[in-house]
């Protein structure tokens, strides 16, 4: 294990262009949608970082743009320190061909990302014999045939001649896994991998990947807006559970230490709304946010984005935006992107806005 990280996101942003009407677009330039907006993360050899937040969040761009699939538009990404986009553009000591291997991604429908002409002997090799040339085709057999028979597809010469459509929603997701495995990955993407199985199936596959993780010493990246899902990948991981919000990676750190003790609001929100979380923030009955409706990350709040829905915000959370503390391979720290995290910050000889728990108690 080297020192340096397999992925650096520093200061990431991606921005979109608003869709319009052809009207509208002969009239007006469009808005750009701040899908992701300054993340910095850092990704080490054999973690496991789980991200979840509410859909539109940004977490899947985030994602995509962590293993190359997605260009930002502000600041970088590197693998083990090389830029993966100027990598792209032919400047750099790491061939873009090696990133792209060992950056892997499994998707939320497997069987959408599945040649439905190929067998899944026949989608497995292809990529081998692309990457590994040197290999004969009788060793690549011999590979694709272990590898379905880890992952518990038994007797894999049976799976082997299958087509897509003749496998369970389970069965895909396992293929995916394999073929994104054969590639020898420092990093795998898994976006939203679980959510479509049925629960029964859930925690058998999230159990496969955490024994291949280790087996393999692979990265995660683990996508969900399923905050147990996410809990159970991070915490059998030993790994860090992220939250996302409007764009903005607002809190971070060990999965057991963030719900045990959530340092932001949001985070709150969250665990309030996992049934399986709520009963350890004692008799809350109603949800622990002001306004249940999302800002739009074409115009975002001023100040810290979670403001208007946050029952303590105060008149400093709408003109300044918290800062998250710098996470590095070495400091696996717990933080938020919230001004309550520090006991001398002004905010809390600020006013208390309107309609939150503050200044009703004040009022009261």
């Amino acid at each position: 294990m080297t020192d340096t990280p397999v992925v650096t996101l520093d200061d990431v942003e991606v921005h979109f262009e608003q869709e319009q009407g052809f009207v509208e677009g002969l009239f007006n330039d469009p808005e750009a949608v701040r899908a992701v907006d300054g993340v910095s993360l850092e990704i080490p050899e054999n973690d496991v970082v789980a991200l979840v937040g509410e859909s539109g969040c940004g977490k899947t761009t985030l994602g995509k743009a962590a293993i190359g699939a997605r260009r930002p538009t502000g600041g970088s990404v590197r693998y083990r320190g090389q830029d993966i986009w100027a990598a792209r553009d032919g400047d750099g000591e790491i061939p873009y061909e090696e990133i792209r291997r060992s950056l892997q991604m499994i998707h939320q429908d497997p069987g959408g990302s599945l040649n439905p002409n190929r067998t899944v002997m026949k989608s497995l090799t292809t990529p081998l014999a692309r990457w590994q040339p040197e290999m004969s085709s009788e060793d690549r057999r011999a590979r694709v045939l272990r590898m379905l028979e880890r992952v518990g597809m038994s007797p894999p010469q049976d799976y082997a001649h299958r087509y897509p459509h003749q496998l369970s929603g389970g069965e895909q997701q396992r293929v995916a896994l394999v073929r994104a495995l054969l590639m020898n990955p420092d990093l795998i993407l898994a976006d939203e991998a679980v959510s479509a199985l049925d629960v029964s199936l859930r925690v058998e596959t999230m159990d496969l990947l955490l024994e291949l993780q280790e087996e393999f010493g692979t990265s995660f990246l683990f996508i969900s807006h399923d905050l147990s899902n996410a809990r159970y990948l991070a915490e059998n991981a030993d790994g860090r559970l992220g939250v996302m919000y409007l764009g903005e990676l607002v809190e971070i750190g060990p999965a057991e230490e963030v719900l045990k003790n959530p340092k932001h609001p949001y985070t709150k929100v969250l665990k309030w709304a996992t049934a399986d979380l709520a009963t350890s923030l004692g008799e809350v009955e109603e949800p622990p946010v002001r306004d249940i409706d999302i800002p739009d990350p074409v115009n975002p709040p001023s100040g810290c984005r979670f403001h208007p829905r946050c029952p303590e915000a105060r008149s400093v959370c709408a003109e300044k935006s918290p800062d998250l503390a710098d996470q590095s391979s070495t400091s696996r720290g717990h933080c938020a992107q919230c001004f309550r995290d520090d006991p001398d910050h002004e905010y809390w000889s600020s006013e208390p806005l309107e309609g939150t728990q503050s200044k009703n108690i004040e009022g009261s």
